[in-house]
Formats: structure tokens, C-alpha cells, sequence
């Protein structure tokens, strides 16, 4: 197994050969195999190891297992302790799942303290069966049927092609030492009932099971690369980036079958998983929206906007500007300057009297209810109908500031400013005001 994993490493992994990497190792059989062949090979490594403190003195002898084992090799261990079920209870998310962004979020800062380049971890092919079988009873497409990824970002996944009982034979050939975990035994969690019960099921369907799924699993893998392939330059002709937002046409999204297919290519990556929901939108009235964990998608007349949940949100918070000062921390990159005479208007400047202005100013978000005077038009206009003769899409209006003097709007800033506070025949001292980018 050595040879074939060392060609592995080669033909698949070359970043590995000439740079110091992180194995994360339980001290169970997989990441002690991984560890070994790494260690046969002569790679440069350290091994990092998580105490989850779930099972008592169990859990503190595979930390002392792992201590032993990386001194025995002479390699740099790193070891970190977690109050599991303490996150468990705050987050309220399962102890798998709690320790799994633990020890991801560990992983992750051993690698920003330059610790090593790469993170390995020991999944192998069985991982990778037990993954799609699990998928595929809650229901998934492509994406979810292609496996575990041997490469993302920073980890590397490099046991894939081996079976377990490859990775059992090495063991047992290298006379090799490793700790078994009681809770693998069981079956009340989903993965260990599938790798209990299902599995050997299907291996007594067919005794080249195993061999089978491999290559169907590489034939979805290509199949997946095609189609991600195609649907990258569908969304690079149907996403119009406008200042880090995307507009896509509805029109062109509803030429596209089968409809949901496509909505899940092209929106599945931003959190958005309900395709009925997203075809409803299609058809909904201007103004309404989905939510996603980190994107908002709006419908504006005839157009889908998408946005990150950040971007979308506002701002509740005010900014006060002296007569002295401009601060700092003001949300957007305004000039104040005394000027011997004005020229038009334009979306990023405006001239005012000075005079006319009542400080401290306030920078603030637009609000129902407000209203101001379009400078030109001289009688109120209630902002929401200004925003809308303007066709101003909601994602805009959300980002829209404006510039107040003791409650009264002087400028719709980057859009309009307001004729009450105009400069006239009669005005002394000429402010003018600019947006900078």
C-alpha cells in the first residue's frame, strides 16, 4: 500500500512533497495508518490532536496514545482541549456537529499561525460511500452524490482511493497499535448504522460492491465537472455584477428547462435550497424577497437581485457632523468646503447656503415617513414615492443615506438634493458638499 499511496501523493497531491503539512489524528485506526504512511514516506508533518473530553479516562488515553506515537516518530505534536458539551449547550446544535466546527476552527487557526501549509485528514472510500448513501436518503442532487472532495482550500484528503479494510491490512502487516472508539459501535448514530447494517447489505448483493461505487462515484464526479463547467458560464452571461450586486433577468432564467434544475446550479451555492420557493419569486410582486444564512434575493420589477445578508442590512445608527469636523467614522467619504461659487448639481456634489444649515448635521438611514423637497420641483415629496418614480430597487433604497439638518433632508445623498436649502440670489456663503468613492 505504500507504493500506491506515494504514486498517489505524486500524481494527485504534488503540493505535498516539499511542504510541511498537519495530519489531524483521533489515534484510531485511519489517522494512524495516515500518519504511518506519511511517516514511511518521509514527508514533512506535524500531527494535531483534539480531546473532545466525551469519554472521560477513554478520551485522555487517545491524547496520551497520540503523545507517545508523535514521539516515538519524532514529530511536533499539537494537542488542544474542548468543553464539548458546554458548546453543545450554547449552540444547540448535536455533539457531532459540535465537534466538527471545533476542531475545523482549531484546524484553521493552527494553519494562520503558519503551523503548516496543508491540513490531511484521514477519510477514505468507505467515508466517502457511507457520505453518499446519507445524501442520498435525505435528498440531494449531483452535488451531494460526487462525495467527499479530496482538495478544499487548505485540506487534503489524500486516503480516499483506499478502502478501510486496505487501511486495516497495512495495519495489521505494519504490526501498528491504535485506539478503537466504543461510540463507532454504535448503530443509534446514522453513520454507524450505515456502515454497520446497510453496507455489508450491499456488499452480499454483490461481492465487487465496493469496486462499483468507486467508478460510478468517478463517473458522477465527471459528469458533476461538466455540468459545473456549463453552468459557470451560464452564470457568468446571466449574472450582471452592479457595484458587488447581481441583477439577473427573469425573463432569461424562465427560458431556462427543467426551471428548478437550473435554479439550483445557479442559487444552491448561496444558501438558497427550496426551488419552489425561488420559482414563486419568479412571479411575485416587485419588492419581495428570500432570505438565505448569508444572502438576500429580491425580485425588482424585472430583475432578481442578490446581495450578501450583510450587505442587505441596515443601519440604525446616526452620525453626527459638527461645524468643526467631518468624523472618521462616517459610513460614507463626505467633503465639506466654503467655495467663492456654484455650479450644477450632480448625483456626487451639490452647493447649499451655508447659512440655511443648523449643525450638528446627522447622517442617517431613510425611514417610512420621510419626505423632502426635490430641489427643482419646490413641494414635498414623500421619499418611497421618490425612490419609486426613480426606480430605485430595494436593495438601493435600503443602502440610501441621507444628510439632515435638525430633522430636514438637504441631500438624498449620491441621488438628490433638496430646494429648500438651495443656494439663491440672496445666499452669503456657498457650501459645497461631495461624495468620494
Amino acid at each position: 500500500m505504500l507504493k500506491a499511496f506515494k504514486k498517489h501523493i505524486e500524481d494527485s497531491f504534488p503540493e505535498l512533497l516539499d511542504t510541511h503539512f498537519i495530519i489531524a489524528c483521533s489515534g484510531g485506526l485511519d489517522s494512524s495508518v495516515l500518519v504511518e504512511l506519511c511517516h514511511q514516506a518521509n514527508f514533512k508533518f506535524s500531527i494535531a490532536h483534539c480531546n473532545f473530553r466525551l469519554r472521560g479516562k477513554a478520551s485522555d488515553g487517545d491524547e496520551a496514545f497520540v503523545r507517545d506515537y508523535a514521539k516515538k516518530i519524532e514529530k511536533e505534536v499539537f494537542i488542544t482541549h474542548f468543553d464539548t458539551l458546554g458548546y453543545v449547550n450554547q449552540h444547540k446544535v448535536s455533539v457531532q456537529m459540535a465537534a466538527r466546527e471545533l476542531r475545523y476552527a482549531w484546524f484553521e487557526q493552527l494553519l494562520k499561525e503558519n503551523k503548516g501549509i496543508y491540513l490531511l485528514t484521514a477519510h477514505h472510500a468507505n467515508d466517502n460511500l457511507e457520505t453518499f448513501i446519507i445524501n442520498l436518503s435525505r435528498g440531494t442532487g449531483i452535488d451531494g452524490l460526487t462525495g467527499i472532495p479530496a482538495k478544499i482550500n487548505d485540506i487534503r484528503r489524500p486516503l480516499l482511493p483506499f478502502t478501510r479494510q486496505e487501511l486495516e491490512s497495512f495495519a495489521q502487516l505494519e504490526k501498528m497499535e491504535w485506539r478503537e472508539d466504543a461510540s463507532n459501535a454504535d448503530a443509534k448514530y446514522l453513520r454507524n448504522k450505515i456502515r454497520l447494517e446497510i453496507i455489508p447489505k450491499l456488499n452480499e448483493l454483490h461481492p465487487t460492491f465496493s469496486d462499483n461505487f468507486k467508478n460510478t462515484l468517478d463517473y458522477l464526479q465527471q459528469t458533476e465537472t461538466i455540468a459545473s463547467a456549463y453552468l459557470k458560464k451560464l452564470k457568468e452571461k446571466l449574472f450582471v455584477d452592479k457595484d458587488g450586486r447581481f441583477e439577473i433577468e427573469i425573463a432569461k432564467l424562465k427560458e431556462l428547462h427543467p426551471l428548478s434544475t437550473y435554479l439550483h446550479g445557479l442559487f444552491g451555492a448561496y444558501g438558497f435550497k427550496e426551488m419552489d420557493n425561488l420559482e414563486v419569486l419568479l412571479d411575485g410582486l416587485s419588492g419581495k424577497q428570500l432570505a438565505s444564512s448569508s444572502h438576500v434575493l429580491v425580485k425588482n420589477r424585472d430583475v432578481l437581485i442578490l446581495t450578501s445578508s450583510k450587505e442587505s442590512k441596515l443601519d440604525a445608527q446616526e452620525y453626527l457632523i459638527t461645524e468643526e469636523e467631518v468624523p472618521l467614522n462616517l459610513p460614507l467619504n463626505l467633503k465639506f468646503s466654503v467655495v467663492a461659487e456654484r455650479y450644477e448639481n450632480t448625483d456626487n456634489v451639490i452647493f447649499v447656503q451655508k447659512n440655511a444649515l443648523k449643525y450638528p448635521l446627522t447622517v442617517r438611514k431613510w425611514k417610512t415617513g420621510d419626505y423632502f423637497y426635490p430641489i427643482g420641483l419646490n413641494r414635498k415629496k414623500k421619499l418611497s414615492k421618490y425612490f419609486k418614480d426613480e426606480k430605485v430597487d430595494v436593495l438601493s433604497k435600503e443602502d440610501t443615506w441621507l444628510l439632515c439638518s435638525e430633522g430636514q433632508i438637504v441631500w438624498v445623498i449620491g441621488m438628490r438634493a433638496d430646494h429648500r436649502f438651495r443656494v439663491d440670489d440672496t445666499t452669503q456663503e456657498i457650501l459645497k458638499i461631495e461624495l468620494h468613492d
